[in-house]
């Protein structure tokens, strides 16, 4: 009995590697370590290391033979946040100047001149309504807005006005133009609004490739990780480079080395092979690349994040964020039930990690999108630290963890099986 179990976990084992053999140990180790080397000071958003891993991740798609978006001209899907600083601010109502400290201006125009015969919105922050809860929801408006605020938020409103003053607007959207008056009782019958900022654009890129589907073509399956880290941090000894080897470049050379078995495997459905940048900033990278999909056409999402480590359920295992979702995890359960690896629902619910990886903005708009994820994250010492180096992560785990995944996706890129989709209100709501 224990002879036949042995040779039973022999042959489990032996299964992945028969059908994922083009994923290959020795090309994991040389993706990552190039990655995660230090002449890419951390692969920080907006600093040189992340260009250099830019262009590096831009020569693996085009040898592992995938083909820009349609209609996109090369594998950098480009797009801008920008930074802003306040300049002057003028109110007047009823044709009397207000005092300074009235008028916060959000958005990234460069000058405005309203008036009430102006071509824009209008709504109201009652008394009755908590300030910040409001202005989240009012940063959704579809035109330009003037929200006019109610004296009982005055405290809330200086606050806000000072820290928007003194700091400026870190890494914004080009979204329409909301402008603050902090109204103090008066009938308003005329009023003009002047301001003016510094607008300065950051450019920002995520890495897009993919492969056309052979039969649905129209229908699409993700894959994705981020490579973007922290950069250069405070010094731990003489070392100062957050190297980000297991937080993301072990989910990004699963993107590369996935490309390239499923490029040898045709798929029936298109697959989109994603590396994401400004993760650690905000997500920016997936909230943008989310906003170009038609989430109706994504089958489901594969964001793949810290996968260099044995996970809390032992070698051979993975675990997948909002696995009760979907039955996404149940899938690829299924197909791998001739092998030891296994996935589990995430042990680490406390840590909200389902909304706090590149899966969430599609995951809101009803798409099938989950992480995996082998890292202990409750007591992963290594976790955005300079010691999060190659040297401390398991090569063979992480290969061992890319071919489960390809070998657990291949009925949904195949066709075969489709998801459930996640409940939209109930992301959002968490």
């Amino acid at each position: 009995m224990k002879y036949t179990r042995i040779l039973t976990l022999l042959f489990s084992v032996s299964t992945l590697t028969t059908y994922a053999q083009d994923i290959k140990e020795q090309e994991v180790k040389r993706i990552i370590t190039t990655l995660a080397a230090d002449d890419m000071q951390g692969r920080k958003t907006f600093e040189p290391g992340i260009e250099k891993a830019a262009q590096f991740l831009e020569k693996e798609y085009s040898k592992a033979g995938l083909q820009p978006l349609t209609g996109a001209a090369s594998f950098r899907q480009a797009f801008h946040r920008f930074n802003t600083t306040p300049g002057t601010q003028e109110l007047y109502l009823n044709g009397e100047r207000a005092h300074d400290g009235s008028v916060i201006l959000i958005g990234v125009t460069t000058n405005i001149d309203w008036n009430e015969k102006s071509d824009v919105a209008s709504v109201s922050l009652p008394a009755s309504e908590q300030f910040y809860e409001s202005l989240r929801k009012i940063r959704d408006v579809k035109k330009n807005t003037i929200v006019w605020v109610d004296a009982a938020h005055t405290e809330d409103f200086k606050k806000f006005y000072e820290n928007v003053q003194s700091r400026g607007g870190k890494f914004q959207d080009s979204l329409p133009t909301v402008v603050l008056v902090l109204k103090q009782g008066e009938d308003v019958k005329s009023w003009q609004v002047k301001a003016n900022q510094q607008v300065t654009p950051l450019y920002l890129s995520n890495i897009v490739g993919m492969i056309k589907g052979k039969t649905k073509p129209d229908e699409y399956v993700i894959f994705s990780g981020h490579y973007d880290h922290l950069g250069i941090v405070e010094p731990v000894g003489t070392d100062s480079i957050a190297n980000g080897a297991d937080d993301d470049a072990s989910g990004v050379t699963a993107v590369v080395m996935l490309a390239k078995y499923y490029k040898q495997h045709p798929p029936a459905r298109s697959i989109i092979f994603v590396a994401f940048t400004a993760e650690e900033i905000g997500g920016y990278g997936s909230k943008y690349f989310s906003q170009q999909q038609d989430p109706e056409k994504v089958v489901a999402m594969f964001n793949i994040e810290m996968i260099g480590k044995e996970s809390k359920f032992g070698k051979n295992s993975a675990f997948i964020t909002g696995y009760e979702r979907s039955d996404f995890g149940k899938i690829l359960e299924r197909n791998l039930q001739n092998s030891a690896f296994h996935f589990y629902p995430d042990p680490y619910p406390d840590q909200q990690l389902f909304y706090r990886s590149d899966n969430a903005t599609l995951a809101r708009q009803g798409v099938p999108a989950h992480t995996i994820s082998t890292d202990q994250i409750d007591s992963d010492k290594l976790y955005h630290s300079v010691g999060d180096e190659v040297s401390s992560l398991d090569i063979k785990n992480i290969t061992s963890t890319i071919q489960a995944i390809a070998i657990s996706a291949r009925s949904m890129v195949d066709g075969t099986d489709t998801p459930t989709r996640i409940d939209k209100e109930g992301v959002l709501k968490r």
